[in-house]
């Protein structure tokens, strides 16, 4: 961290400013161009970028933390964070030349959906490619566009990866030659702009292309690059996760000092209340304390230039999952323990309510990655773990 000292002290210098401005991006559905101006000064999309290219490289629970603070004062911002900086995670994986032209520019910011049927041909020099995805987070402040594809070869067949599967390569372009398609009307995280895009067989040069499929091609020898993608990806889902549910759990607080619900004493005379509130701060505590804890020890454990085993991204998977269910556990507490207050319009509860569970829709919060890390567990064999 040497180019910032403190990236959390830097997010939680924002928060107000963020905060200020929930109102326009729920109604907007964009991050104000004053407050990207301040992300940008504050280099919040810079935390996974390899110190090589000019990026800050910072350990994944200090990521986790920061977008976690974001989180508390706007879910959709720190949704945005952990999108941008997750991106920048190709860095390493596409020719040094690419990576600078991309990252040259300090407002750079990366945006993608995920994999779909779309193919991009091999073709000299590099690929052709036409499609449509989804998802892209972040795609109106995004400076180059991504898309993951199978690759067809000049003689028809799939290209291959390691497990002798289909190979799926990540391309990059600049962002105007991606079409926008105004697509995201959703319940929550409404600021984030997921919306979809396209391209019409765009020229790719192989420089600006690269997989994710296999960490040990990995250019940049950084610890935090030990960590699969997918690994790190759901330490920022977590980290909006668990700010939003800190942002509801002392929204509630704050109510609780001053509402008295008719027919009973104040909310925070009541003995039910106090042990509810008291099980919950635990229990959110004890979510972020693993999720460090967990990377703590991983990051010390790595050794030159290997990449982290099966069974330490199964902990990394298992902290993360445990850590959003959590969240989402400690977000539905606030709600109902709020009362009608909690179903007003730009109450401190319902943005964040509908929020956090648009998050729990998303891959890395599936119940069904506790049942693989449990695989892992009891000796099950498996061949690939993300």
């Amino acid at each position: 961290m040497d180019q910032l000292a403190d990236p959390v002290a830097a997010a939680r210098a924002l928060r107000p400013a963020v905060a200020e401005a929930a109102d326009a991006i729920e109604r907007t559905r964009r991050i104000p161009p004053a407050l990207l101006d301040q992300m940008h000064a504050a280099r919040t999309f810079r935390m996974l970028l390899p110190r090589s290219l000019g990026g800050d490289e910072v350990p994944p629970w200090v990521y986790g933390a920061a977008v976690a603070e974001y989180a508390q004062a706007d879910a959709s911002v720190g949704w945005n964070v952990f999108v941008g900086n997750s991106a920048a995670l190709i860095a390493p994986f596409i020719s040094e030349a690419a990576a600078r032209a991309v990252f040259a520019d300090p407002r750079a910011v990366i945006s993608w959906g995920p994999p779909n049927a779309s193919q991009a041909r091999a073709v000299p020099g590099g690929y052709r490619v036409s499609g449509r995805w989804e998802f892209s987070s972040g795609c109106r402040q995004a400076t180059w566009m991504g898309a993951h594809c199978q690759v067809v070869e000049a003689d028809g067949s799939l290209r291959k990866n390691q497990l002798g599967r289909p190979a799926l390569r990540t391309l990059l372009f600049p962002a105007d030659q991606a079409a926008l398609h105004d697509t995201w009307n959703t319940i929550g995280l409404r600021g984030t702009a997921s919306d979809s895009y396209s391209v019409d067989d765009v020229f790719v040069p192989e420089a600006f292309s690269g997989t994710r499929e296999d960490p040990s091609l990995r250019r940049d020898p950084g610890r935090l690059y030990a960590f699969p993608m997918q690994g790190i990806y759901a330490v920022g889902v977590a980290g909006v996760a668990l700010g939003t549910a800190r942002a509801m759990l002392a929204a509630f607080v704050a109510l609780a000092a001053g509402k008295t619900p008719r027919g009973l004493a104040r909310l925070a005379d009541q003995p039910t209340v106090q042990a509810e509130l008291a099980r919950n701060e635990a229990r959110l505590g004890a979510a972020e304390a693993y999720v460090e804890t967990t990377l703590r020890d991983i990051w010390d454990g790595v050794k030159g230039c290997e990449i982290i085993a099966i069974p330490d991204r199964a902990r990394v998977r298992l902290a993360c999952a445990h850590a959003i269910q959590t969240a989402a556990d400690v977000a539905d507490f606030a709600y109902k323990a709020a009362g009608t207050d909690a179903i007003v319009p730009g109450s401190p509860f319902e943005r964040r309510f509908r929020d956090i569970h648009t998050l729990t829709q998303q891959i890395q919060a599936r119940a069904s990655h506790f049942e693989a890390v449990g695989q892992i567990l009891l000796g099950h064999p498996v061949a690939v773990f993300y």
